[in-house]
């Protein structure tokens, strides 16, 4: 491991950004609140990334890619949020975001966001939207 810590996991597969609609991922409950968990689908030959917080009985979902250096977030599978759940926090470089709105409030990208990833609850089932 170098200084800067772990090199990122490299490109062995291509990446899609985006979900066809209605696709269900789980139950709402199996989520913890708060907590997230990751998702990788795949389309066609490519696959897509991406995680969903819960959190005072909402959900949220974005691409799993930090704004900064295009890292997954998490370096350990499901571990996107601090210990006491109230932020995401990039296991790379140490930039927090607000949960339910993906804005960056510290670390190497303030002030930008989290490239949303639309998901809804519908009869208690998580679904891409």
């Amino acid at each position: 491991m170098s200084e800067a810590g772990p090199a990122p996991p490299p490109p062995d597969r291509p990446r899609v950004w985006k979900t066809p609609p209605n696709v269900p991922l789980c139950v709402e409950s199996d989520i913890a609140d708060p907590g997230a968990r990751s998702f990788v689908l795949q389309i066609g030959e490519a696959f897509f990334h991406g995680f969903v917080v819960r959190k005072d009985g909402q959900v949220a979902g974005y691409i799993d890619r930090c704004p900064h250096a295009g890292y997954p977030l998490a370096v350990e599978l499901d571990r996107y949020l601090t210990p006491d759940g109230s932020m995401i926090l990039c296991s790379w470089h140490g930039a927090a975001f607000e949960p339910l709105t993906g804005k960056c409030i510290a670390g190497p990208c303030a002030g930008g966001r989290l490239t949303p990833w639309p998901v809804q609850v519908a009869g208690g089932v998580i679904r891409t939207a």
